[in-house]
């Protein structure tokens, strides 16, 4: 189960849609003929279950009502904000509360129905975090695990959101919860203790960590293809054959540090520690929830940035920063990884940064730089990158300055031993670990978990035996 489907639908048809999740997950649902609940990307139409591409789907109809409080309000202006360190300040409206929990109920029915007796029921991230709980009160012979793709927030954090309770039980309605860190674990197990009484010792056992990782073999295939070699070659002819390119490629969100590096990069030339004659930074921005105020101010903000550093530094031929606001196909992001010769990951709050991954996988065997933020998950498995503070411009500078001037030969060490470590866990490692640990038995000795229930106060035990 997940917000999205993993199919995009191109008039008539459907075709199997990009991304990490769908590519570990998909060959799992086909192989153990199981089925996909998401909504199809759709507003105010209802679309019976359906096979393709060997899976069976099962659509969650939203109106467009529905899907503006319960995506782009709740999850996005609330959860989201919260979750990443209140970057932005969330915005907590009831009536978004209401249609979170009539949407959450939704999929939980849709999963009732769907799954057979003893199916295992995989629930990924914080759109469906009251799922777990509807499921168990109805289906006690199930195993229902959580991944958690964002990062949990801390305690203080936590005890703003008015429906904090309410969140947590529904996590714990699952056998196995699983996060990218963990410190997310921590955070967790931290906020049952404080908002729920239950020490952390009695919810240690449902707790893991599982950083999530990318299809390591698909990025190589296309990494060593000709045709993406040549389009490789071609970017960075276009770019205009920099002696140094730099390269972000982020979803336009507030939580990526665009503007840090903007400002980092833009006093590197100020400096003339970069000469923009032969520099370039490209950078890519997908956009994302272009609906939300927080959103268009970003990009506003962006543009400007990237207007004033090229109307300081950037010729009529040349603009010294490159700004795509648009997504690419897979094998343009392979290409710009091989064409880059520096990529800046510089996120303020992220669970993990999978396009870190990506860049070291696809260049095992080419060398280049890594400057990538510690409050990425990612930093806590990439050692030898360039680990930076973000927020520190000097520092993120003297990063920028250290990755433009690495040796070759240490530059070739450090990515390949980190493309090593990226390959030892990669996204199918992820998956099969997840799974494995959510089908062991549960410890019948193991203390109760408390969930609260109204003015009642029953155990994790008890709602797992309530319903068939």
């Amino acid at each position: 189960m997940a917000n999205r489907l993993p199919v995009d639908r191109c008039k008539d048809s459907w075709h199997t849609a990009p991304g990490g999740l769908v590519s570990a997950l998909a060959p799992i649902v086909k192989a153990e003929s199981g089925a996909w609940i998401g909504w199809p990307g759709t507003c105010d139409e209802t679309i019976e279950p359906f096979a393709a591409d060997g899976m069976h789907l099962v659509p969650i109809p939203l109106s467009c009502e529905e899907h503006r409080q319960y995506y782009e309000g709740f999850s996005n202006a609330v959860l989201w904000p919260l979750y990443h360190d209140l970057i932005v300040a969330p915005q907590y409206r009831r009536d978004w509360w209401r249609t979170y929990e009539a949407v959450n109920a939704r999929f939980a029915q849709a999963a009732i129905e769907t799954a057979a007796y003893g199916a295992t029921i995989w629930i990924h991230d914080y759109h469906l975090q009251l799922v777990p709980r509807i499921i168990r009160s109805q289906r006690r012979d199930v195993r229902i695990g959580f991944f958690n793709h964002i990062p949990f927030p801390s305690v203080e954090l936590l005890a703003q959101l008015p429906w904090r309770e309410a969140v947590l039980n529904g996590l714990l309605g699952a056998d196995v919860i699983g996060f990218q860190r963990e410190s997310d674990v921590t955070n967790f197990r931290n906020a049952s203790q404080r908002f729920l009484g239950i020490s952390p010792d009695r919810v240690s056992n449902v707790l893991g960590a599982y950083p999530i990782s990318v299809d390591v073999d698909a990025i190589r295939e296309a990494a060593e293809s000709e045709s993406v070699a040549r389009l490789s070659r071609q970017l960075r002819h276009d770019l205009g054959s920099p002696d140094v390119l730099m390269l972000g490629i982020d979803r336009l969100d507030y939580t990526k540090g665009i503007p840090h590096r903007l400002r980092a990069f833009e006093e590197l030339l100020e400096d003339r520690v970069l000469a923009p004659e032969t520099t370039v930074l490209a950078q890519v921005a997908v956009p994302s929830r272009e609906g939300i105020g927080a959103y268009q101010d970003l990009r506003d903000e962006v543009e400007r940035l990237v207007g004033r550093i090229n109307g300081r530094f950037g010729t009529l031929e040349r603009g010294v920063v490159q700004y795509f606001h648009q997504s690419y196909s897979f094998e343009a992001t392979i290409a710009l990884y091989l064409a880059a010769d520096v990529l800046l990951v510089t996120s303020l709050r992220d669970g993990m940064n999978l396009v870190a991954k990506e860049f070291v996988t696809a260049r095992k065997r080419r060398g280049g730089a890594l400057i990538l933020s510690e409050f990425a998950g990612a930093a806590d498995e990439l050692h030898r990158a360039i680990i930076v503070n973000p927020h520190d411009i000097s520092g993120l500078k003297n990063g920028m300055r250290q990755a433009t001037s690495l040796n070759g030969d240490d530059a070739h060490e450090q990515m390949a031993a980190m493309a090593a470590t990226v390959e030892d866990n990669d996204v199918h490692h992820w998956a099969h670990s997840f799974l494995n640990d959510l089908q062991q038995p549960t410890d019948a000795s193991s203390p109760l978990l408390k969930i609260s229930t109204g003015n009642t106060t029953r155990t994790l035990q008890e709602v797992k035996h309530v319903g068939r």
